[in-house]
């Protein structure tokens, strides 16, 4: 799917507050800036063809082998590289709703979706519910298919236990996606990792493009898993203000916005739609958020949050109200 995502800012002149990327926006990146510009030399280079470096750094934070750890550029691009990698199985199963990527990866690689297919795909923390399974339930999932992806790419982003890797490596039905996109508050670098057994990495590397990472984001990778800091400093209290917005928004007459494990959640509109909404938010109050109703087994009147600054999440429930209640009147 090209279009269609979150955070589609590019097609906005006036946003001052994005609430549609589920991605943290108040890291400090100035030191990552700062030493990008150290290393502008690397540009004049090839980077090294598989990240080994990086995979290697990654593995050791993990407590895993190297050989059980795959960088890719980005968890979408491990999300069509293991569906590429297992396409003789055939069949797929996808727990809706959820990032419409895994959808059309097996899509574009003849899968049929099947209850009880082989690849089962399951997004833990889901996007975009900001439900989490529990582990023995994840696992009780894996006894039913071939294979199961758990797409983890929000795992920073919660405080409800996931699986480690650790825990999959010695086993041959499970699957990781890690998004460093997400953790460090990166999403223009486009990294993310896989970690799964030494004879999953190996079949996934038979498939796996030279050069998939570029020379900057290797230098950017390296020095976030380095340093050890993610992107979120206080998470408590970043899902204690989820808390205080989903309250806020539930008091506004026609908007009933769900629970959730994360920082972001669904709301629906009762009195419009997602897009008018959208539309209004953006173009008279310079918000943005996510019109949802693109996912599977979702509606027209369902949309996305992800929670700001309390200044922002006020201002966005100001307009919300404001909107609602000219069209009550």
């Amino acid at each position: 799917m090209i279009e269609g995502h979150g955070d589609d800012l590019y097609r906005y002149e006036n946003i001052k507050m994005n609430f549609s990327s589920n991605i943290y926006n108040g890291t400090d990146l100035s030191a990552l800036d700062a030493y990008l510009r150290t290393r502008m030399d690397v540009m004049r280079s090839y980077p090294e063809p598989s990240a080994a470096s990086l995979e290697e750094l990654i593995a050791k934070d993990c407590g895993i082998s190297p050989d059980e750890v795959l960088v890719t550029s980005g968890a979408v691009d491990a999300i069509y590289l293991i569906a590429q990698a297992y396409r003789h199985e055939g069949t797929c199963h996808v727990l809706q709703p959820t990032f419409k990527e895994y959808e059309d990866a097996c899509r574009v690689f003849g899968y049929q979706e099947h209850e009880d297919g082989a690849l089962c795909w399951l997004c833990n923390p889901n996007n975009p519910t900001g439900d989490v399974m529990a582990t023995e339930d994840v696992f009780a999932l894996a006894e039913r298919h071939r294979l199961l992806i758990v797409d983890q790419s929000y795992e920073d982003y919660t405080i409800a236990p996931l699986l480690q890797p650790a825990e999959v490596v010695g086993r041959d039905d499970i699957i990781l996606l890690h998004s460093m996109t997400k953790r460090y508050a990166v999403p223009g670098l486009r990294l993310g990792y896989v970690t799964a057994s030494a004879a999953i990495i190996s079949r996934l590397r038979e498939q796996y493009r030279p050069w998939a990472i570029n020379a900057l984001s290797l230098e950017a990778g390296k020095w976030l898993v380095q340093r050890g800091e993610t992107a979120i400093p206080d998470l408590a209290s970043y899902l204690a203000e989820t808390q205080r917005l989903r309250n806020m928004l539930n008091e506004i007459e026609g908007i009933e916005a769900f629970e959730t494990q994360t920082n972001f959640f669904l709301c629906t509109i009762a009195p419009a739609t997602a897009a008018e909404l959208k539309e209004n938010l953006a173009q008279e109050h310079g918000i943005l958020i996510r019109d949802a109703s693109n996912f599977t087994g979702l509606t027209l009147h369902h949309f996305r949050i992800a929670t700001q600054s309390p200044a922002e999440n006020d201002a966005l429930v100001t307009a919300i109200r404001n909107y609602e209640l000219r069209l009550l009147n």
